[in-house]
């Protein structure tokens, strides 16, 4: 049985914006730069970045030192925006947006919780900032590793 996994390109989008954003305001990053602070390739990078400009959470800054900028206050742009924007609705089956896809949407009996998980994980993701991302990555440096944490 496969678990349930969020996609990579989720995962690493959080991971370039919190690099953005631990960078002062305005600063230019690069992608090459991106990718080696988070280990992520600047190929798989740049279909990331492509939608997240799409989306309006980063601007392209073009030229020899050019890169990405948040086009927002990190505090503004929560996990949300960036789920949203790389992979799309939060819906963990169809039939929670479509319920026309299912004969079975009115009696299901499952279907109630369904719902409440896509409310759950929606919940998370708007109240999670960007710059609440950087604030765990500022914390998490400097605490030092334990014997238990190895």
């Amino acid at each position: 049985m496969q678990p349930v996994r969020l996609p990579t390109t989720i995962r690493y989008g959080a991971r370039a914006m919190t690099a953005l954003a631990s960078c002062p305001p305005g600063h230019v990053v690069s992608l090459r730069e991106v990718g080696e602070l988070e280990g992520i390739s600047a190929k798989y990078l740049e279909h990331i970045m492509r939608a997240l400009r799409t989306a309006g959470l980063v601007k392209a800054v073009r030229g020899l030192h050019g890169g990405y900028v948040l086009a927002r206050p990190p505090e503004s742009i929560t996990l949300k925006d960036v789920f949203e924007s790389l992979v799309g609705e939060i819906s963990p089956v169809d039939c929670v947006d479509c319920p026309e896809t299912c004969a079975f949407h009115d009696t299901c009996p499952t279907r109630d919780t369904w719902i409440e998980m896509k409310e759950a994980i929606e919940g998370i993701l708007e109240r999670t900032t960007i710059q609440q991302l950087v604030e765990r990555k500022q914390h998490r440096a400097l605490v030092p590793a334990t014997a238990d944490s190895l």
